[in-house]
């Protein structure tokens, strides 16, 4: 039966609780079924929000509480009636009901767990909808409350909705509000607070110090599936821990953090080789987790190759590189599927680039996955279905974050030589990072990289000289367009070309470049474009020999 509004207004007026609770739940019961709110009725549903607050303050029944936070959490949907639980008041009546201990009032000894997870609900909502209340709950230490429970995370009191919303409200509270976010990472510290609740999710034993396995499970080859609620817990607390360790990898670590940061980077790589209950859950899953150890300190990412190699585990130069295995297949599943590339690529494409930058076994495992000996000299670089053909293309995709990073962990992977890096991707495709990096001479970046060398196969031997470095492909000769004309034809066409370059020029359409003594692209000034013509004409009349103009 639909009841109006100013109807159930007046039955919770009378202050009798079985009125209230029979007209709220009414209430309840008709906008769950329907999201919308009608217009008009603003003040009318703060009028409500108010009383229901008042009657949280009294001693009720489960069941009225239960109805009061129902309807607090349906009117908090609606930014527009948000006002009467935004206040430090109201925060403080709704934190002691989610039994959070930082609110006024009594607590009750045996709690009502229902109660509880429809108080957190509301939370979540009021305080991701209201700056107001984020500033309350930050004053109120909300949450220290948080963290207080968050340790009891092996307690089996609380069942999956109070961890579940717990998690929730704390990636709510620390996304949002700086300080909060920051006392969870230092005061509370999160980091090893949320790698012990990450470690009681995934019920993990440890047979060495950075060595993970699966209680039940350290023997069986591969692991089942983590269960839904289980996935889904794993996955709050592994965006928590992004929020919080947001600025790690860009500040230097005491051997405390390392050594906090190592432990958890051991179990994301559990988490990397887990899988959850069918695909999609799983590459969300993995998602999380590759995002997360974006931010680990570079000298913690060693975890990734520390397990002992077992039978059935990919081997390579002694080391296990099943994680790295892994995070390929996933950067490919991300590339092949192309749909906003900066968000879902790059964080898996920066991961492997820094692995390999600092792993000398890791970058040779990726670079023979990945530039294995070249054979195809008849394709452009770009041209194909190969991991190599796909990640050149992105070397000129639209998007600049995107084409760099595909640059660069290609260069990572030649050791930074640029004639390696040349050979293949073409001099075309690498000529943006070469500029960028000062390097349109040739030469090397400074780097820490073994000398390995780099063998070339029999097919790439014979193709080389007939090699256009410019596109990387073997190309059909041309014939020459000036054979037959004299020089001073020649002289003729190439001034009309100088011309030609000159008004384009002048009229600011296109800009000529030379390569500076840093080695990076600079504007050319027009006088220095005539001199250079003149220049190269009158040694090309006082010379047989073509000369290297650069």
């Amino acid at each position: 039966m639909k009841m109006d509004l100013n109807a159930i207004i007046e039955k919770m007026e009378t202050g009798d609780q079985d009125a209230a609770l029979t007209a709220l739940q009414t209430y309840n019961k008709e906008k769950s079924q329907c999201f919308s709110f009608t217009s008009g009725e603003e003040e009318d549903r703060e009028r409500l929000g108010e009383l229901v607050l008042s009657f949280l303050e009294r001693d009720l029944q489960p069941s009225c509480q239960l109805a009061c936070l129902e309807t607090i959490r349906i009117l908090s949907r609606d930014k527009k009636s948000l006002a009467p639980f935004a206040t430090r008041h109201a925060m403080q009546i709704l934190i002691r009901h989610a039994g959070l201990g930082q609110g006024e009032g009594i607590t009750p000894e045996i709690p009502d767990l229902e109660v509880i997870v429809e108080a957190l609900k509301c939370l979540c909502n009021i305080v991701f909808n209201s700056e107001s209340a984020q500033e309350a709950g930050a004053d109120l230490q909300l949450m220290v409350g948080l963290a207080e429970r968050l340790k009891q995370c092996r307690e089996p009191l609380w069942n999956h909705d109070v961890r579940f919303f717990d998690l929730r409200l704390t990636f709510l509270i620390t996304a949002l509000r700086v300080d909060v976010r920051a006392q969870l990472a230092h005061e509370l510290r999160g980091v090893s607070l949320l790698s012990e609740a990450l470690d009681a999710t995934f019920g993990l034993c440890w047979p060495d110090m950075y060595e993970v396995a699966r209680a039940g499970f350290d023997d069986c080859s591969e692991l089942p599936p983590l269960g839904r609620q289980e996935t889904e817990r794993a996955m709050e607390i592994l965006k928590i821990l992004f929020n919080v360790t947001f600025d790690s990898n860009r500040r230097h670590v005491d051997e405390e953090e390392a050594a906090t940061y190592r432990h958890l980077g051991a179990i994301l790589r559990h988490c990397i080789m887990s899988s959850a209950e069918g695909e999609e859950r799983t590459e969300e899953m993995h998602s999380h987790t590759v995002n997360l150890l974006g931010n680990l300190p570079l000298p913690c990412l060693d975890v990734l190759l520390m397990p002992k190699v077992q039978q059935g585990s990919i081997e390579y130069m002694g080391v296990n590189m099943d994680a790295v295995k892994v995070l390929v297949e996933f950067m490919e599943k991300r590339l092949d599927r192309g749909n906003k590339l900066k968000e879902t690529l790059l964080p898996s494409l920066n991961l492997l680039t820094e692995s390999a930058r600092i792993h000398r076994e890791t970058r040779k495992f990726l670079r023979n996955k990945v530039l294995p000996p070249l054979r195809d000299v008849k394709n452009r670089p770009e041209v194909g279905n190969a991991l190599r053909n796909k990640l050149v293309r992105l070397m000129t995709h639209i998007d600049t974050d995107v084409k760099h990073c595909a640059a660069e962990f290609l260069f990572v992977l030649c050791k930074e030589s640029v004639s390696r890096f040349i050979k293949y991707t073409g001099y075309g495709n690498a000529a943006g990072l070469l500029a960028a990096r000062g390097l349109m001479r040739g030469g090397r970046d400074p780097g820490h990289y073994s000398e390995d060398e780099d063998s070339d196969t029999e097919e790439y031997r014979e193709a080389k000289p007939h090699i256009n470095p410019v596109t990387g492909r073997v190309e059909e000769e041309q014939p020459n367009p000036m054979e037959g004309m004299t020089d001073e034809q020649k002289e003729y066409e190439a001034m009309k070309l100088v011309n030609m370059f000159d008004k384009l020029s002048r009229e600011q359409v296109i800009q000529p470049m030379k390569i500076g003594a840093d080695g990076k692209m600079t504007s050319m000034e027009p006088e220095e474009f005539h001199h250079l013509a003149s220049q190269q004409f009158g040694e090309s009349n006082n010379s047989d020999s073509d000369s290297d103009t650069n």
